[in-house]
């Protein structure tokens, strides 16, 4: 049976250097994704490879 699923978002406003923007502008056109898209791919990428080391 479709279930529809119904996922919680919030917004935020982060300032990011212009260079990095660009470059992910860049990435997300080439891969036909939104820039939102991306940049939560990333976030959750780096959540799960953070270094636990290094937290003080």
């Amino acid at each position: 049976m479709f279930k529809v699923k119904k996922s919680e978002h919030k917004n935020k406003t982060f300032r990011m250097p212009v260079d990095l923007l660009e470059k992910l502008e860049t990435i997300a056109q080439e891969q036909g994704i939104s820039l939102n898209n991306l940049v939560v791919q990333c976030c959750e990428y780096a959540v799960l490879h953070l270094d636990k080391q290094d937290k003080k």
